[in-house]
């Protein structure tokens, strides 16, 4: 469901002329993401509850725990990016395609993945570098950083000093301009008549309701991480859902919410729908 919403998203945001908005540029660029993310743990864990073979190379847990960290951070940026683009697209209407150029949009989307990279690679690095102790075993459905931190021999404080501190960085700088985008665009539309008013609120829904449900995922997973109360399956389970929920709950959103991506999706369904052959009647004539 996962892989089929977001390839689905991707697939008429590139081949649909009329969804060619830089809304649905970064709406396909996050589904990328999704999918990729989704990937990263979704297919081992299931590997591994199937065949019993709970096993990964040393290697395989490093690049499994740099692109979950990595992809994290990428999706949040982007979800930032797009809160920029509703804010230019309801403050300066007039302005918005020549703000919004393909270079633009393009530097957005880079700079996205390399916050991304930025906020993931110290802390990577730091956990590639330290002495492990046996038995070599994670309590978790993947190489989550903080379970593969209680491995190592030597002192981890730095590990969790930088841990929390890029951590800290990609959720304040994302959240903080996604919420001054948002107030900047509440006071454009406060000025608003109502029609014009409930039509950029249309266009915000879709994107406050994926960003609340991602942001309050995320907060219940570092709750569960430092409340002493939960177990670690408890965990383990919360972080599970975590990373299947949004990636499958955002195209369900973005294709309920938003009209244009609605009528693109059926247009393309019934594409590839086989047309009716109607049965025809022999007419027989008398001579």
């Amino acid at each position: 469901m996962v892989l089929g919403g977001n390839s689905i998203i991707i697939y008429v945001a590139l081949t649909d002329p009329k969804l060619n908005s830089p809304l649905y540029f970064f709406l396909c660029n996050l589904s990328f993401v999704d999918m990729v993310y989704t990937t990263t743990t979704i297919p081992n864990m299931l590997s591994g509850l199937l065949t019993d073979i709970l096993t990964i190379s040393v290697l395989g847990c490093f690049l499994q725990m740099y692109f979950f960290i990595q992809l994290t951070v990428t999706g949040r940026a982007i979800l930032t990016v797009m809160a920029y683009d509703r804010y230019v697209a309801i403050c300066n209407p007039l302005q918005y395609n020549s703000i919004m150029t393909r270079p633009v949009r393009l530097l957005l989307v880079a700079g996205a993945w390399g916050f991304g990279a930025i906020c993931t690679l110290p802390v990577t690095v730091i956990a590639f570098e330290r002495p492990y102790c046996g038995p070599n075993v994670v309590k978790h459905a993947w190489c989550d950083p903080s379970s593969v931190r209680r491995l190592v021999c030597s002192d981890t404080s730095l590990d969790n000093i930088v841990s929390l501190l890029f951590a800290m960085v990609s959720l304040v700088t994302t959240s903080v301009f996604i919420l001054s985008s948002y107030i900047l665009i509440g006071f454009s539309i406060s000025r608003m008549v109502v029609a014009q008013r409930l039509k950029a609120l249309r266009t915000c829904s879709a994107h406050l309701t994926v960003v609340s449900i991602s942001y309050a995922a995320a907060s219940f997973v570092y709750i569960s991480y430092r409340v002493g109360n939960f177990s670690s399956e408890v965990r383990i389970i919360v972080s599970v859902l975590y990373s299947a929920l949004t990636p499958f709950l955002n195209p369900m959103i973005y294709s309920l919410r938003n009209k244009e991506l609605r009528e693109s999706i059926r247009r393309t369904l019934s594409r590839f729908r086989p047309a009716a052959v109607l049965p025809t009647k022999k007419i027989s004539t008398l001579s």
